[in-house]
């Protein structure tokens, strides 16, 4: 055989290998397409399709919060966010075009947002698909970004809040989170009408990110949040911000509060306490000397103070009462008929109870022969103590539960404290228990509490359920809810209310609360003065405070003033009356009820 015919038949075989091996690999390429579009195809279909669609959120406006009159105390305003995709930058084959390009885009955006150069490079220079470059910028930061007309740059609006008073009533508004969820306040409480519901769009994308105009798009517009509408008058609300500032200033208390309270309605008017703290910067302290003590604390003991800070003393913290319980305990006796206004004491400054002395503030000058009126102004604790032991425990105890002393109000807020109260059993093993209690030692109350019990009085005996907001409002300005006046039960009669009455007039007239008086207007009040627990023990530190309701034959307004730990030691007739009288006599003036008689 000849060569020729040797290389030819060779050949041959290797054509038919290399035939063989190309049929092989078509059979496993069409097996392996086979397999792609019929047993992954639907897979691949939803990811490409994923790839291909973008799902965004369309933010729902947060409602407002608005004072009784409508004034804005919490709103959303727009704020904007910048988002940058790098590959739209870098489309050059070039590594060093690609840099100069991202150099210069990050420069023109540094400029327009104030921000620094470098700090925008090292983001664009990422191999993120997109980058968020500020958030919350306003809209002339916004505009100057949409003149670079810049094709990799978008601008998405955001609802961000905003409380235009600033540290105003703001431990009763609470805060939201960078989400807008309420993280405190009305802002938490109420969060579920606030928020509204988020909408959606949906549209196909190309590989930049860039919308497709032959493509699907579904667009769900969001429903925007309702409008709350609180009990707050924004003008009470300013006096009452206005004397814990002055007090605080002239007394260097730790903390000074005033809550004041419609007794009829049980709407609260204003809700203040000094210091407060802004909102819009939820994390920083008002007052140079607080943000200088601020920054020197640990991480632990920044939090606690932040905390303490945010909190509505008024409704989530307790204090004993001291002699403004009184005013409870004269009503019971005078329910329970175990004693009547003309009836006689004899004070000595002393009282001994099953061998314990219980002194009278005034020890050292006694009262002396005074009648239930005169024992109520001069803050007489022997007599508050007998009148205790005379209804005994069960009778005190039953009292207390239906002035609400044993349970929490129910107002509308979150985190409500809890009165701490000795149980009957205890009050039953010790007379010493019971008569404190008479006078307020040895009880703790929230601040609402004690001011809604003692509405009552001014209520012609009955308890009404104290509440923050009046009706909520859609985005329409339709009231689709609305909170009226819900009474909690008779406690005391008409009767006994009137003398309460007549008894809160003395005092502020010739009594103890004669810095509450007002020319014109008739004042009721009772002053109070009680040491701070410090470690199961009390301290030479002191709450002082004033209760008081004006104008007392038909009252319209009720306030407790409350001095936490004066410097001076001042007692509630000498630093808390003037704060409260302040705030009465400006609010009746306001409410045109100045010269009630």
């Amino acid at each position: 055989m000849s060569r020729g015919r040797r290389v030819t038949i060779a050949n041959k075989k290797r054509l038919v290998i290399a035939f063989m091996i190309f049929a092989v690999v078509m059979v496993v390429l069409c097996f392996k397409v086979g397999y792609i579009q019929i047993v992954k195809g639907n897979e691949y279909k939803k990811m490409a399709a994923a790839q291909q669609t973008e799902d965004q959120t369309v933010d729902a406006k947060r409602g407002d919060i608005e004072d009784r009159n409508g004034n804005p105390l919490a709103v959303s305003i727009t704020k904007y966010s910048v988002w940058v995709r790098p590959a739209s930058i870098k489309t050059s084959s070039s590594q060093s075009k690609n840099d100069a390009k991202v150099k210069e885009v990050s420069k023109k955006l540094a400029e327009a947002l104030d921000m620094d150069e470098t700090e925008v490079e090292k983001k664009l220079s990422g191999k993120t698909t997109l980058v968020k470059l500020v958030n919350y910028a306003d809209a002339e930061k916004a505009d100057k970004v949409r003149k670079l007309d810049y094709a990799c740059v978008e601008i998405t609006e955001q609802a961000k809040r905003y409380y235009p008073q600033k540290n105003f009533a703001s431990q009763v508004l609470g805060s939201v989170s960078d989400q807008n969820v309420g993280l405190a306040g009305l802002e938490l409480e109420y969060d579920s009408y606030l928020k509204g519901v988020n909408g959606r769009w949906v549209y196909n994308k190309d590989v930049l990110g860039n919308l497709v105009s032959s493509g699907s798009q579904k667009y769900q517009s969001a429903q925007d949040g309702d409008t709350v509408v609180s009990t707050i008058d924004s003008v009470i609300q300013e006096y009452a911000e206005h004397a814990c500032k002055s007090v605080e200033k002239s007394s260097n208390a730790k903390r000074v509060s005033c809550l004041v309270v419609d007794p009829k309605t049980g709407e609260i008017l204003a809700c203040a306490s000094n210091p407060g703290y802004d909102p819009n910067e939820p994390r920083t302290p008002t007052g140079t000397k607080a943000k200088a003590k601020y920054e020197k604390m640990s991480d632990s003991a920044k939090l606690k103070y932040l905390q303490k800070m945010w909190r509505c003393s008024l409704i989530q913290d307790t204090y004993e009462p001291g002699s403004t319980f009184k005013l409870l305990t004269a009503s019971m006796a005078l329910e329970e008929n175990k004693t009547h206004m003309s009836e006689h004491f004899y004070d000595s400054g002393s009282i001994n109870v099953e061998g314990t002395t219980l002194k009278c503030w005034s020890w050292r000058e006694p009262h002396g022969d005074e009648n239930l009126e005169e024992a109520v102004g001069n803050s007489c604790n022997p007599v508050f103590a007998t009148l205790a032991m005379r209804l005994g425990a069960t009778t005190f105890y039953n009292y207390m539960g239906l002035f609400g002393i044993t349970e929490k109000t129910g107002v509308d807020f979150p985190g409500e404290g809890q009165g701490i109260v000795m149980s009957k059993a205890k009050l039953q093993e010790s007379k010493v228990n019971l008569a404190t209690q008479g006078y307020g030692q040895g009880i703790s109350v929230t601040p609402i509490q004690l001011l809604t019990a003692i509405c009552s009085i001014g209520n012609n005996g009955v308890m009404v359920k104290p509440h923050l907001v009046k009706e909520i409002k859609n985005s329409k300005g339709k009231v689709v809810k609305k909170y009226g006046t819900v009474k909690v039960r008779k406690v005391i009669s008409s009767d006994t209310a009137s003398k309460m009455k007549k008894t809160m007039q003395f005092v502020v007239d010739k009594g103890g609360g004669e810095k509450a008086k007002i020319k014109g207007v008739k004042v009721g009040g009772k002053t109070g003065t009680a040491q701070v627990v410090v470690n199961g023990k009390y301290s030479d530190n002191v709450v002082a405070s004033f209760v008081g309701m004006a104008p007392m034959n038909d009252p319209k307004i009720a306030v407790l003033f409350l001095v936490d730990q004066p410097s001076d030691q001042s007692h509630g007739g000498t630093v808390a009356a003037p704060g409260a009288r302040y705030v009465i006599k400006n609010s009746l003036k306001y409410m045109e009820i100045s010269n009630a008689d």
